[in-house]
């Protein structure tokens, strides 16, 4: 059953990125507009409170200290310094504590190797950003490191790697928490993108490309997700944006950093996880309209990418609240 409001808790330091620390607090931080959205008391605190230094040479004011984690529901670590050096131990026990209480603990970015140092790491599996990943699976080889990946959502324990994939995961829990409506509410208010599966690739050699007029990928792709309910070969996709099938192949992967296949596939999937959470229709219905033609085909597609079933998932998200 879902919780009518959360305590949310992100940790600040002196030398944080701004944006790190901005990246929680977007998104926990504002009020919703949608019905029966539950409330976020989201607050900063830190093990040295008081005025902060940042990386962009403003200070902040942190007026509270570690105590906050003693009755938060969600524990974000938004960041760490690039030198990686050694957490504070009251920072580390805090976390223990509030891991051991039942909160769920995320560590964006760097922020993962505190949640490593504290031991919360230990034979999960974890992502970090993708420049310090080999660090990380050498210093902390007990962690099961996934380096390829946006974020990784081990239930109590979820981890990012860095920059934009910080909002994705934390976005993905928002989703987890209270559904797709408020999660996609709070994406369209930061125009981002309302959902990215965790296993997607984070390094993309070039930026993801807007949509704009007259650009005959980003048009594609518009129309593509409009029409997830049709097959869609490669060949195909290639004839109607007028490309070559090398050329679609190259600037496909450019634009979105996977393939064609496991791209429609994440979009079928984030469709079906909107329709299970947001509709009645039966599953038979689901499968049809997000084009995995048939209920066994989308539930091997769940099993494998959310180890879970389509019947589960939808329990877990309107089972409560309906």
């Amino acid at each position: 059953m879902r919780h009518t409001a959360f305590a949310v808790a992100v940790i600040s330091f002196g030398g944080i990125s701004p944006f790190h620390l901005s990246v929680p607090c977007l998104v926990f931080g504002e009020e919703r507009a949608e019905a029966g959205a539950p409330r976020f008391d989201t607050c900063v605190c830190s093990w040295e409170p008081g005025a902060l230094d940042t990386r962009a040479g403003f200070r902040i004011e942190v007026p509270r200290g570690l105590d906050a984690l003693a009755g938060a529901d969600i524990v974000v670590v938004p960041s760490w310094h690039d030198d990686l050096r050694p957490a504070p131990t009251v920072l580390l026990h805090a976390l223990r504590d509030a891991q051991a209480r039942g909160a769920v603990i995320v560590g964006l970015c760097l922020g993962a190797f505190v949640l490593a140092e504290a031991g919360l790491l230990d034979g999960r599996p974890a992502t970090t950003h993708w420049r310090f990943a080999a660090r990380l699976a050498e210093r902390y080889p007990q962690v099961r490191l996934n380096a390829d990946v946006l974020y990784v959502d081990d239930g109590g324990v979820m981890t990012s790697a860095g920059t934009a994939a910080g909002l994705d995961c934390c976005l993905h829990l928002l989703r987890r928490l209270c559904g797709a409506e408020v999660a996609n509410g709070a994406a369209r208010r930061m125009v981002v993108a309302p959902h990215r599966q965790g296993n997607q690739a984070q390094f993309i050699a070039q930026p993801v490309r807007t949509v704009v007029q007259g650009d005959r990928l980003s048009e594609l792709l518009d129309w593509v997700r409009l029409h997830l309910d049709e097959p869609h070969t490669l060949d195909a996709l290639a004839l109607r944006a007028r490309m070559s099938r090398r050329t679609f192949t190259r600037r496909f992967r450019e634009a979105t950093g996977t393939t064609v296949g496991k791209w429609l596939q994440t979009q079928r999937l984030a469709l079906a996880q909107q329709l299970l959470e947001t509709t009645r229709r039966s599953i038979e219905h689901v499968a049809a309209e997000a084009g995995f033609g048939s209920a066994l085909s989308m539930r091997q597609h769940f099993a494998a990418a959310l180890d879970t079933s389509p019947s589960v998932y939808r329990r877990e998200f309107q089972g409560g609240s309906k």
